[in-house]
């Protein structure tokens, strides 16, 4: 069987640039606006909106990486629910996907990139959303993931800096893919429950949170649930309390931090937050790090109550902090 991790340096969102050095590069890059853009780069958001008219807007996203997985259909199913996942972050419906993709084609057959196509298809299919096509290079290292556009009701939007003070933190994924996934390539041990919530798609949490009337949403990825959480609050202008104890892990999430199987993705999240962390003395660095997971196709993290999520901690008015207990 040919091991796809090892034919990458990363894997899956922890392979992305440090939040911390895009912030650095935006700070310097003057974006073109539009009248009728809604929410673009400025709060961090999962993906860009673009008003069409009084009750339709555009949500445009793109997300790719390299191998989290070994298995080439499941890296495609992997990857497709986490690009399609960043228009149910914003409250819209994926409409048309394209592919993107780089293949080292001297050293991997194209019947691997075939699997990782039909496993980006099969998660398609059950989105209801179509694929027409993509786009191909020849890379130094396998990658796969989607652009995506869908549709939204431009005042019913899930948005990062819509957030409110005195409300529910809900997540509606366990945390730990990324521990587990990095136990994967270094070791080949294959985590099933880990890939079940991969593909586990986040449509129905995001209905559930705009039927319950809730404005504000992100999804867990590559900055992990405190980076992730840090930009809501930043952006909203208020601060988080956050109960380590609740968060719900996948099963041997802690016995693969304490084994040490941290990427240095999860690493940099730490660092990034912990100036804006007040940490109770009953958490200690091994929750720190779970909590700063980079995840891959994570779950909703949304402001308000929703059924299938765990309440993991409240909005609080006050400076943009966020306090673990």
């Amino acid at each position: 069987m040919v091991r796809m991790t090892q034919y990458a340096r990363g894997g899956g969102c922890a392979c992305k640039l440090p939040a911390s050095d895009l912030e650095a590069l935006l700070a310097g890059v003057d974006l073109p606006g539009h009248p009728d853009l809604l929410v673009g780069a400025e709060t961090g958001d999962d993906a860009a909106v673009v008003r069409l008219d009084g009750g339709r807007a555009v949500v445009s996203t793109v997300d790719f990486f390299t191998p989290v997985v070994d298995d080439p259909y499941d890296w495609g199913r992997i990857a497709a629910a986490n690009a399609l996942s960043d228009v149910w972050a914003m409250g819209g419906e994926p409409l048309l996907a394209v592919n993107l993709v780089g293949w080292p084609r001297d050293e991997l057959a194209l019947d691997l990139l075939a699997d990782v196509l039909r496993g980006g298809a099969d998660i398609a299919r059950r989105a209801g959303c179509a694929v027409a096509g993509g786009h191909t290079v020849d890379a130094a290292e396998p990658l796969y993931g989607m652009a995506v556009t869908g549709l939204a009701h431009p005042d019913r939007l899930l948005r990062k800096d819509a957030a409110a003070p005195g409300l529910p933190l809900s997540l509606t994924k366990p945390l730990g893919v990324g521990v587990l996934n990095t136990r994967h390539k270094r070791t080949g041990e294959v985590f099933p429950e880990a890939v079940a919530a991969m593909t586990s798609l986040n449509g129905p949490a995001s209905r559930a949170a705009l039927a319950a009337g809730h404005r504000a949403a992100t999804d867990v990825t590559g900055f992990g649930l405190l980076g992730h959480l840090l930009t809501m609050v930043r952006s909203s202008g208020l601060g988080a309390r956050l109960d380590a104890a609740a968060v719900p892990l996948l099963e041997g999430a802690r016995e693969a931090v304490r084994d040490g199987f941290v990427s240095g993705g999860s690493r940099r999240n730490l660092e990034w937050v912990r100036p804006d962390l007040d940490v109770a003395g009953s958490v200690d660095e091994d929750d720190l790090l779970l909590l700063a997971d980079a995840q891959t196709s994570g779950g909703l993290l949304v402001v308000g109550e929703v059924p299938g999520g765990v309440v993991i901690g409240e909005t609080v008015a006050g400076p943009a902090r966020i306090a673990v207990g």
